[in-house]
């Protein structure tokens, strides 16, 4: 409960700032807690991703693009409604969607008298891999794991090309200053 609260503390002040270095450190901390979250609910290999990617790779790549851009937010002139309309229908389907889930934990879940025992009884034999969590994540979810990673890098590609892109920008304005 403490680190839900927390979760929340943080997320609340990451809305209300208007300095961006804030705002990213904040993130940080916000996938650190989600990170701990994540390995009281034994999934710790979802945990370290969070860490590496969310707290990690993302803090440096906003930071450096706080290094070139500038680290205050725009005035905004006129509230955004409509944005904070489609937040809460949306927040309202996730919440709705989780209503008709199992209590969280249950034996008797779907998942764990299908997908589970199958898994444990096949992976070995039809994987041919050391251990169960290798063999759902290399060959049972291969394709969804190829998504992930593909996801991943177009957007580590994506930043970098912008960073660059202002690099460059930045580099012949310096230049034709000097002359």
């Amino acid at each position: 409960m403490v680190l839900l609260t927390l979760l929340a503390i943080a997320a609340l002040a990451m809305v209300r700032q208007t300095v961006l270095f804030s705002v990213v450190i904040l993130a940080s901390i916000y996938s650190f807690l989600i990170a701990s979250v994540m390995v009281i609910y034994d999934a710790v290999d979802v945990a370290m991703t969070e860490a590496a990617v969310g707290a990690g790779v993302s803090t440096v790549l906003l930071l450096a693009a706080l290094h070139l851009t500038g680290s205050t937010e725009a005035p905004q002139y006129r509230r955004q409604f409509l944005a904070l309309f489609v937040a809460g229908v949306t927040g309202a389907a996730v919440v709705w969607g989780t209503l008709v889930l199992p209590p969280f934990g249950m034996a008797e879940a779907p998942i764990h008298t299908h997908v589970v025992p199958r898994y444990l009884e096949k992976a070995v034999e039809e994987a041919s891999t050391p251990n169960v969590v290798t063999a759902v994540l290399a060959d049972y979810r291969g394709y969804d794991t190829l998504g992930e990673v593909t996801v991943v890098f177009t957007a580590g590609m994506g930043v970098m090309l912008l960073l660059r892109r202002r690099s460059r920008r930045t580099g012949r304005k310096q230049a034709e200053a000097d002359t």
